[in-house]
């Protein structure tokens, strides 16, 4: 059971019916770990603004954003968020194989240099590494400045939204207990 504490929108503060407003009108609906920031409404505020950016107008392609966020969610073992992004990746095209491959922690033979350097940024960070200098510039040079300044973030957004569902014990849609 889920430990997410709805608001009922009678109860909701101003803010708090602000964002949930904003959130329906920008996805038709509210999205699981914004049941949990609108506690906080000035969070899920920010939190929309920067998911929203780092979704839909990054430097990085749908895959990477998928690679790096199955990466967070395998290292905090998010079920719920594990099932949505495979399903994701899927559709952005990633192949069983490398799906598989990301979630046992190895390396999912990536074709595109730009994708194998986000999964090894991320790979290589959540399990703790320290990047040597030479190993920081060589990922730096693929995947350039502005893309590892998004992963860092993206990596760090994901993180939040895998704890906040793995805390909360969000179920995984149509699976039975």
């Amino acid at each position: 059971m889920s430990r997410i504490e709805d608001i009922a929108p009678e109860n909701m503060t101003q803010a708090q019916k602000t964002v949930f407003e904003q959130l329906v009108a920008g996805r038709g609906k509210i999205l699981a770990p914004y049941r949990v920031w609108i506690h906080s409404p000035e969070v899920a505020a920010r939190m929309e603004s920067i998911g929203t950016y780092l979704n839909k107008r990054s430097t990085l392609s749908t895959r990477e954003v998928e690679i790096a966020i199955l990466v967070i969610a395998r290292h905090w073992q998010s079920p719920y968020v594990i099932d949505a992004h495979i399903r994701a990746g899927m559709e952005a095209g990633l192949t069983r194989e490398a799906l598989d491959a990301i979630m046992a922690g190895g390396d999912p033979k990536l074709e595109d240099a730009h994708e194998r350097a986000v999964h090894a940024f991320s790979a290589e960070i959540v399990g703790g590494s320290k990047l040597s200098d030479a190993r920081f510039a060589e990922l730096a040079q693929a995947l350039r400045r502005d893309s590892l300044a998004e992963l860092l973030v993206l990596l760090g957004y994901y993180s939040s939204v895998a704890l906040a569902m793995k805390v909360h014990d969000m179920p995984i849609p149509g699976a039975t207990a």
